[in-house]
């Protein structure tokens, strides 16, 4: 079947990476989405990802205990390095070729982020994960997420998360909430739905680029995603 979205950006959670534990990296959970995007690639798609570190820590963890939040986003930031190593190692060691490109200089264990770079490791048919969100404090990795779909020309910034979808409420607090197969980027902010901050959502609406939440804990939805599937919800 022939592919839909040829170049995706896949935003995951730290959170996702959890697995059963409480703390740090399941690594059967690490396998599973390895093996989701390696199915991908062999299909011919062009894979860029992005990793949060909320498994490891938040920015707003630090801050919390009155930490100041510039010190603290950055220590968030190299919790999303540490797990996107952790998936560069899980990929390679299927067979994969992997590029991992941090947005702060760490040349010892990961390229710099360059856009031209990045898209030309994409054409060759390497996966790249972007590391250390924008390299600012105060944006998320969904912006961060945004933000790379766009420099390197992605079709869709995918979302995965362990939800089917957008809701009208939190479907596992609300057995009558109402999942939205599609829905506009207009209705996502009168709607006040939460698919994510404000920035990223306003990134991708204001340069045309659809967003799909899907349920990536599904086996093959991240196939089926891309194949143009109704999966999850699409914001468009």
């Amino acid at each position: 079947m022939a592919l839909v979205y040829k170049r995706i950006l896949l935003k995951l959670s730290g959170e996702a990476l959890l697995g059963k534990q409480e703390f740090g990296i399941d690594n059967d959970m690490l396998g599973y989405y390895a093996e989701q995007i390696l199915e991908v690639t062999r299909m011919g798609a062009q894979v860029a990802i992005v990793v949060g570190g909320g498994n490891i820590f938040r920015g707003i963890q630090g801050e919390q205990t009155g930490m100041g939040r510039a010190h603290s986003d950055y220590m968030g930031m190299l919790a999303t390095v540490i797990n996107s190593m952790a998936l560069q190692d899980a990929l390679e060691r299927r067979g994969a070729q992997v590029r991992l490109q941090s947005a702060i200089a760490m040349d010892k264990i990961c390229e710099p982020y360059i856009r031209r770079r990045a898209i030309r490791h994409l054409e060759k048919g390497r996966v790249v994960i972007f590391g250390a969100g924008t390299g600012n404090p105060f944006f998320t990795t969904d912006t961060a997420a945004s933000l790379r779909a766009i420099e390197i020309d992605a079709d869709v910034v995918l979302k995965g998360t362990r939800v089917d979808g957008i809701y009208t409420a939190d479907p596992e607090k609300d057995k009558n909430a109402r999942k939205f197969e599609r829905i506009s980027f207009t209705d996502v902010i009168h709607e006040r739905l939460a698919v994510m901050d404000m920035t990223a959502f306003t990134l991708c609406q204001e340069n045309e680029l659809p967003i799909i939440v899907f349920n990536i804990n599904a086996p093959g939805s991240l196939m089926r995603v891309v194949q143009g599937e109704q999966v999850g919800t699409l914001v468009s």
